[in-house]
């Protein structure tokens, strides 16, 4: 049986966070003794953690500037800080402070992996370290780097110096128990059934965009058109969305739900998933999307084009502007057949993201690290 350390910074609301329980939930428990060890004991995914998984902390509290504060250690001072035990493989599951702990590793027989989820320049890439140069080091003492996109793994390799392999692996989904949760009936909130329905999900960051999408509202409300906009997260942006919203007297077309432990039954129910984001690895929430069969619309960012083809077939990729959206949207708003013909693309595109797939690709990766 292989020991496995996947070390990661919280288990948030976010993407990775949710997609790294749906991995180790559904690894062979015969062949693989898994630990998550999250640096902060934080977040509404550890309770979705199997019993079987181990789990460890290294603080019960977040705290502010942690990344700073880690740099005026060594790679190797933290390693031995935090992972106390032996493991045939370590696992940074987020970019970062995660990668610069595990690359502290001293056990030469211990095969190191660093997941990369978020496209990076060399600004960002470099922005939990000492400088470029640590971070260059840093990840060249890994074994392999693994990416969710093929634009992620592509402006990685460009951002560092990097002389390991770097392969891409596709997030795992939980694609039944999606599906399964997604025929819950929606008793919070109205859906008025004689509008188009549009739904964002995702933590109320700036990157996400929400700001546009909610602008573009304003401009199909404008347009006369029957829409209401459902927006799922929370986040340090939500004041500022709420009075964006009350700028354009929006109240009556803009629902801001919070964060939902089931977000599937509000997808499975919308007419259109937006993504207005300006940076994504491989959005969890256009992928959950597709599984239980809302059309999507999202801005060009990466892994889009790997999940909707190169050519709109599943979905619609948009340029990255706010007119380029609006006007994608609405020419959908306005064309119930092409709305339906990507409702069942989304459907079909749903098909590829199943669980078994993912998680299999990735035990013959961590199965080839070993035995290389």
């Amino acid at each position: 049986m292989k020991r496995v350390l996947f070390l990661i910074h919280d288990l948030g609301q976010g993407g990775a966070e949710k997609v790294l329980v749906n991995l180790v939930n559904n690894m062979k428990r015969e062949e693989y003794d898994i630990t998550v060890y999250s640096l902060f004991d934080v977040g509404e995914n550890r309770q979705y953690l199997a019993p079987h998984i181990q789990y460890q902390c290294a603080f019960k509290k977040m705290f502010r500037g942690n990344s700073h504060i880690f740099k005026l250690f060594s790679p190797r001072t933290l390693h031995r800080r935090f992972i106390k035990e032996k493991y045939d493989i370590e696992i940074a599951y987020l970019e970062g402070p995660c990668a610069r702990i595990i690359s502290g590793c001293p056990n030469k027989e211990t095969k190191l992996l660093s997941w990369i989820h978020i496209q990076q320049d060399t600004s960002s890439a470099i922005a939990s370290f000492r400088n470029q140069k640590e971070a260059e080091h840093c990840y060249n003492k890994f074994n392999q780097i693994v990416c969710v996109s093929q634009d992620v793994k592509k402006h990685f390799q460009n951002a560092l110096n990097i002389h390991v392999p770097v392969d891409v692996l596709y997030n795992t989904n939980e694609t039944d128990l999606i599906k399964e949760k997604a025929q819950e009936s929606v008793t919070d909130v109205l859906f008025d059934q004689q509008k188009i329905k549009l739904i964002g999900v995702g933590k109320l960051l700036k990157s996400k965009g929400f700001d546009i999408l909610i602008s573009i509202m304003k401009r199909l409300i404008d347009d006369g058109l029957p829409v209401h906009l459902y927006i799922l997260g929370s986040g340090p942006d939500e004041i500022e969305l709420k009075k964006l919203i009350a700028l354009y007297h929006l109240e009556d077309y803009v629902d801001l739900l919070g964060y939902q432990l089931n977000p599937y039954k509000y997808l499975a129910k919308a007419d259109l998933f937006v993504c207005a984001s300006h940076a994504e690895g491989f959005s969890t929430a256009a992928t959950e999307a597709l599984i239980v069969g809302t059309p999507v619309v999202t801005t060009p960012v990466a892994g889009m084009e790997e999940m909707l083809g190169s050519n709109n077939e599943y979905g619609i990729i948009t340029q990255m502007s706010e007119d380029s959206l609006y006007k994608n949207i609405k020419g959908l708003i306005e064309n119930k057949e092409k709305l339906d013909h990507y409702k069942k693309q989304a459907s079909i595109r749903g098909l590829f993201f199943s669980k078994e797939n993912t998680v299999k690709a990735v035990e013959e990766k961590l199965s080839a690290i070993v035995n290389k």
